[in-house]
């Protein structure tokens, strides 16, 4: 079992880091640029989600005490769906447009 959460944290750890090099240079993962519009919002997500396994590895080999299984579980959740929406905001919403750009449907 300590193999599955040993995983765990390593997939939380390059989710955190993968989220934290979209925020700091805003390089994204290739598979993924022709979806994201939205770069920083994908990084935030990256790092909640990346949050959740690394936690739950944590409490599973006693690094961090013990807390309630309710504040794991509703804790992690919350990480967990933060992550998921921002990630899905980050691909859903339009991009931006500044105000620079001359506007060529009015020539």
């Amino acid at each position: 079992m300590a193999w599955v959460v040993g995983t765990g944290a390593f997939l939380g750890l390059l989710a955190i880091v993968l989220g934290t090099v979209t925020l700091r240079t805003g390089w994204i993962v290739p598979t993924a640029r022709r979806h994201v519009t939205r770069r920083q919002l994908h990084g935030l997500g990256a790092l909640f989600m990346g949050t959740y396994p690394l936690l739950q590895s944590l409490f599973y080999f006693r690094i961090l005490p013990s807390v309630s299984w309710e504040v794991r579980f509703f804790g992690g959740n919350a990480f967990l769906f933060a992550g998921l929406l921002l990630i899905a905001l980050s691909q859903m919403l339009p991009v931006r447009r500044s105000p620079d750009h001359a506007d060529l449907s009015g020539v």
